[in-house]
Order: C-alpha cells, then structure tokens, then sequence
C-alpha cells in the first residue's frame, strides 16, 4: 500500500513494519488490490520516558537486516494473539511485549528530542486538524468553504489551504468531496434511496456531475455499485464505509483466524534475544 506523511509518500511492501510518532497524520491507500494491515497503537502515557522522541524515518527495513525483520514481525505477531485472546493478565503481557519492542526499534531509527515548544505546536495543529475534520463532517451536506472554517479559527484563508495542504494532501475541497462521495457509496450500497435524492442527501448540488465524476473515480456507474454491493455475498466483499475511508475493521475471532493462517509461517523464525541487561 502506499502511506503519505508530511508530503512524504512511502510505498510499504509486504511484510514491512512502520512506526509513526504520536501526532503524525498520515493516511494509508490501496494500490492494485485491498490491503490487509496490523495496526497496533500504543498509547504515550505507557512509557512517558520517551514521549518526547520523534522518529525521523518510519520504515524500518531501512535500519534492521532482514532476520532482524524477522524477528520484529513475530513479536508484533505475539503481541496481537496475545490481545485478541485475552488470557489472563493480558494487557500486561502486552505493555511488557510493546516495550520491548519499542526499545528495539528506537536503538535503530534515527530520532530527535522534541522541544516542549515542537510538542505544543505540533499538538495544536494535530486539534486544529481534527477540528477541520469535525466541521467537515458537520458541514458537508450544504454548501461549504474554508473561509467559514477560517473565521471559526481566526486565521487566514492563506494560511488554512496551506495547512490543509500540508496535513491533508489534497485540497480542502478534493478533501470536501471525497467525504461526501464516501456518503453517498454508504447510501448507494446499503438502502434504497433514488440516486437523485442520493445526490443531494451528500452534498452535491448537480447530479450529472456527482454521475459524472463517480464514474471516473470508480470505474462504473452509481447504479453499477448499487448492484455490484446489493448482492447475494456483498457482505463479504464490501468494506464497511465511513465518511472517512473505505474500510474493513476485523472483529476479535476473524483477527484470531488469520493469525492462525500466519503462524507457521511467523514461527519458522526464532523467539527474539531482546532483554534488558543489568547495569552495574
């Protein structure tokens, strides 16, 4: 899948491990076909000793030999049988599993020290990200400009479309209307509503556009995806959808599954060495 960070763009292959700093937006997207992930995300407050770290890469195959790789995906992979099973005294297997793995990776990624000044700021425009993100979604079935949005935060028009730039990788209204395209593929797929009304109940004020440009974003009509979704089995092929993404988020027993398809293949590698060595 391809990863886009900070105007960054990094294509991940199978297989690979990256890690993001708290604060980071970033976004995922397929490629050629779905792409399966584990994401794990690990709270700062757990280890406060290093939340001020910022990574400089996120790609660790750049800084680990590939048994080190090896060994990196089988304990990300304990880590989440772990969590899904919920044995006894789970979570602190985890947290114990997570640092380890943390210690591990920050011995080999390049990093800095943020200054409280970098935190601060870099929280503010991680809430003022979220904040445009929430005006959107309460906005986008009416007309919409950022300038509405810029008056709410009593900033510039400039200076919000270079933010929206930055964070986002799109305009804000490319960003306006993937949010309301997302709207309607919910609608389309899961009721029954005309495609007209469709339309408008999204945002979009003309139905020959909305038409138009559905179409040559996803490669058929709105009444092809309705029928290609409505299906005997769409619940097996559809991503749930949100206003966001288009995604699917695996439940507890499908997780433990296909877990179980990769352990042989995970468990072919040695447990890991890592400890932590007294000092004297």
């Amino acid at each position: 899948m391809n990863i886009t960070s900070e105007q960054i763009k990094y294509q991940i292959s199978p297989g690979d491990v990256i890690i993001f700093p708290p604060n980071q937006p970033h976004e995922f997207h397929e490629m050629d076909q779905c792409c399966i992930f584990l994401c794990i995300q690990i709270s700062s407050e757990l280890f406060p000793s290093i939340s001020r770290l910022h990574t400089d890469e996120i790609q660790l195959s750049k800084y680990m030999s590939s048994g080190e790789m090896l060994q990196l995906r089988r304990a990300i992979f304990e880590i989440a049988q772990t969590y899904f099973r919920q044995d006894s005294y789970a979570e602190l297997l985890c947290v114990g599993k997570c640092a380890l793995v943390l210690r591990r990776i920050l011995s080999v990624l390049p990093q800095h020290i943020m200054s409280l000044e970098e935190m601060s700021m870099a929280e503010q425009k991680n809430d003022r990200l979220t904040r445009l993100i929430q005006f959107v979604d309460e906005n986008y079935m009416h007309k919409i400009k950022l300038a509405d949005f810029a008056r709410q935060e009593n900033c510039t028009l400039s200076y919000l479309s270079h933010f929206v730039r930055y964070s986002m990788n799109q305009t804000f209204q490319n960003y306006v209307n993937s949010v309301r395209f997302n709207c309607a593929k919910k609608l389309i797929s899961g009721t029954d509503m005309p495609m007209v009304s469709i339309c408008y109940e999204s945002g979009f004020s003309d139905y020959r556009y909305f038409s138009r440009t559905f179409r040559e974003i996803y490669g058929m009509t709105p009444a092809e995806y309705r029928e290609h979704f409505q299906g005997a089995h769409a619940e097996e092929i559809m991503p749930s959808e949100n206003l966001h993404s288009r995604e699917r988020i695996y439940n507890r027993e499908e997780s433990l599954a296909m877990l179980s398809d990769l352990e042989n293949q995970v468990y072919q590698t040695p447990p890991l060495p890592w400890h932590v060595s007294a000092v004297e």
